[in-house]
């Protein structure tokens, strides 16, 4: 009895000794040689750790052994947690880190990691738009649309095919798609040099002379301005959650909103009061949240495509002044709208799209009024409200940063100057205090689309350090950087098929994939959310594509949040077109950093 009862224990107590596990999460896409490198040890046991090794991939021998370990705490289901700092170590190459037995993913260091990322990205945005879509090689959504909330118009017939589908829905919304235009003008204002020309501008592949963000660029430009027909005459969305039947081709949507399956779709005016809501109304208050995006775009996008297409840049730029005085005359914010579902884009600032709306006026026309009437509107929102906050309702504070107090720290005189970057360097500060509590040095609320105000951050932290020279939140900037490409609790990285060789969302919330039409590649997920926000959504589960469950990540899920890799989690993995494009400026700019230290060696 006593010998069964030793082996009973014995048993058990392998058991134990198997389940416990340790891991390391690193950037699996890599690190530049002059830049922050901190990966994280997790282990479901209490450890005590004080070295840990770098070790060449090809020789499986120790190259430097390192005692630069910050002990971070318990964090969920893991006892013991290290923050693992080789900043240090600078020499090309193919590596993994070493703790007892215990190795990483295999990541290069070198500087050409991040070449051709930001262009990456634009696969998805390809995949994306409406109208004549490339990865289908069909057209979609050609007889849209109908006219909803404008006092002479409805009901009217209104060409506004374009653009791009919002997500995995084909719902298109002036909110993210204008930022979206504005961002990747933005990347490629600050790092022209790093885009490639290897598509046309109907997406398909075969250099046509214009760098491939500069073909996007103008495809969401020409959807925008047919959203704004007329001075005085903005529409803010096209088509509402009835749009939610299911997963089907684009090319296959047969939605009947009363014109017919397919032969057409709503098109909501910017009347700037309250619109349908299921059985609500939206919080809509005014249009200037619409109006601003629409003239920093058009102010911004003038510039931008003059050498390529001077003509259309001279149209929008005309255009870039009336929008505007929409907002000046009708101040507020202008929330989307739903019928079946509570779930929109419940925006409810506005002055940061004004001031960015006015800061790019002044940047195109030089004209003064802009520049003090854009500080006026900076001066009513210092910080975007979300950060360092612990919650926000879907999409409150949109754009997640706000690039108009980018623009007057750089372009304001000194005083100016110091006031907005007090205001930039307040607004990472309160991110990074939180992120102190994070072993991956995460500090973002983990509310719907959170890798989108990852990447926001992540911006700002490098605006800011541009601007200043100082790094005293660089190593949170590495981290988040490194938080998309798998050094988070599940060790995946958050942009489909990025890195080709590492863990990435194999099966994301995407009507192509149920439809064996492919992967939604260059795509970056909506991210982890708290999970008292993913036990109550409507319709949300772990299914995954036929005859392959979804990853629940079950085993290293914390407490606070979850992440799942499943088809069926429209939540946390579903690609978003804004998040995607917005993340264009950062790759670019890492592109950008590889090349100068790799001029620097020669």
């Amino acid at each position: 009895m006593k010998k069964l009862f030793l082996s009973i224990v014995i048993m058990m107590l392998g058991a134990t000794f198997a389940f416990a596990g340790q891991w390391i999460r690193i950037n699996q896409l890599g690190y530049l040689p002059e830049s922050v490198k901190v990966a994280v040890l997790i282990s479901e046991e209490p450890i005590d750790l004080s070295a840990f090794d770098i070790v060449n991939a090809a020789t499986g021998k120790r190259v430097k052994s390192f005692k630069s370990v910050e002990f971070t705490g318990k964090f969920g289901t893991m006892q013991s947690t290290y923050r693992l700092d080789f900043s240090e170590f600078e020499v090309s190459g193919e590596y993994y880190l070493r703790v007892g037995e215990t190795t990483s993913p295999v990541f290069p260091i070198n500087t050409s990691v991040y070449d051709g990322t930001a262009d990456f990205l634009l696969n998805y945005m390809r995949q994306q738009r409406c109208g004549y879509n490339p990865h289908i090689q069909d057209s979609c959504h050609t007889h849209d649309g109908y006219i909803l909330y404008h006092p002479t118009k409805t009901g009217q017939h209104i060409d506004v095919t374009g653009g791009w589908h919002d997500a995995t829905d084909y719902l298109q919304y002036t909110t993210t798609s204008a930022n979206a235009i504005y961002q990747m003008m933005f990347a490629y204002q600050e790092n022209p040099e790093v885009f490639g020309d290897e598509y046309d501008a109907r997406g398909h592949k075969g250099a046509n002379g214009i760098p491939d963000i500069v073909d996007e660029i103008k495809w969401g430009l020409d959807w925008l301005n047919k959203m704004n027909p007329e001075p005085g005459e903005l529409y803010n969305q096209i088509a509402d959650d009835r749009d939610h039947a299911g997963m089907r081709l684009p090319n296959e949507c047969k939605v009947d909103y009363g014109y017919g399956p397919g032969q057409g779709r709503p098109v909501y005016f910017c009347s700037g009061e309250p619109q349908i809501r299921g059985t609500f109304m939206n919080s809509t208050t005014g249009v200037a949240s619409t109006a601003g995006k629409f003239a920093s775009c058009f102010a911004l996008g003038a510039r931008v495509l003059e050498p390529f297409y001077p003509e259309f840049a001279k149209l929008i730029g005309s255009k870039a002044d009336a929008a505007y005085q929409e907002g000046v005359k009708k101040p507020g914010n202008c929330q989307t709208a739903s019928v079946l579902a509570p779930y929109i884009y419940e925006e409810d600032n506005w002055v940061d799209d004004m001031e960015l709306g006015a800061m790019e006026l002044y940047l195109f026309t030089g004209e003064r009024s802009y520049y003090e009437q854009a500080i006026e509107y900076a001066r009513r929102e210092p910080v975007t409200p979300w950060m360092g906050a612990d919650s926000a309702r879907h999409y409150q504070w949109y754009p997640f940063m706000n690039m108009g107090h980018y623009h007057l720290a750089k372009n304001g005189n000194e005083r100016v100057s110091k006031e907005f970057i007090r205001n930039l360097r307040t607004g990472i500060h309160r991110t990074y205090e939180k992120a102190l509590e994070s072993p991956y040095r995460h500090g973002i609320p983990y509310i719907w689309c959170s890798n989108n105000l990852t990447t926001a951050m992540l911006t700002q932290c490098r605006l800011y350090r541009e601007l200043t020279g100082d790094n005293t939140y660089a190593e949170m900037e590495a981290s988040l950087r490194d938080w998309l490409f798998g050094c988070n609790p599940w060790g995946t990285s958050m942009i489909v098929e990025l890195p080709a060789h590492g863990d990435y969302p194999s099966q994301p919330h995407s009507s192509y994939l149920n439809a064996g039409k492919g992967n939604t590649v260059g795509g970056l997920v909506d991210g982890p959310v708290y999970f008292n926000i993913f036990k109550h959504l409507e319709g949300v589960n772990m299914e995954g594509i036929p005859n392959r469950p979804g990853e629940d990540y079950a085993r290293f899920q914390p407490d606070l949040m979850v992440y799942h890799d499943a088809i069926g989690d429209y939540s946390t993995n579903e690609p978003t077109m804004d998040g995607t494009a917005c993340l264009t400026y950062y790759l670019s700019s890492l592109q950008a950093d590889g090349a100068k230290q790799a001029a620097a060696k020669k």
